[in-house]
């Protein structure tokens, strides 16, 4: 009986199940197609963006800039590197090496 079972799977999966053979396998794999593009739209392409967007404020650093990184550090940049920028972060003269990649945002010039 068993045996009877595994040599019709392959035909049933084919032919959408039943004897019509209107479906076949485009029918099951339409909705997994679906929801890849779901995913595709919603997920993976906004991320997306949003990464292009953070590459380019980084690469557009100067010197001056107001940044805060993603640990909550604010700091006046002081110099711009290949991966890192060295940052002044209190009045004191205190300066630390930060990678370019834990920038969270930049706001404007330092009026110094």
């Amino acid at each position: 009986m068993i045996s009877t079972l595994l040599v019709g799977l392959p035909s049933f999966l084919l032919t959408g199940g039943g004897t019509d053979s209107s479906g076949g396998i485009f029918g099951l794999l339409l909705p997994f197609v679906l929801i890849f593009g779901v995913f595709y739209f919603f997920i993976y392409r906004p991320q997306q963006k949003r990464e292009q967007e953070h590459n380019e404020m980084v690469d557009q650093l100067q010197r001056g800039d107001q940044i805060v990184t993603i640990g909550g550090i604010h700091g006046t940049v002081r110099r711009v590197d290949d991966d890192s920028i060295l940052a002044q972060v209190d009045s004191n003269g205190v300066k630390l090496r930060i990678d370019k990649q834990a920038i969270s945002s930049v706001g404007g010039q330092d009026n110094e």
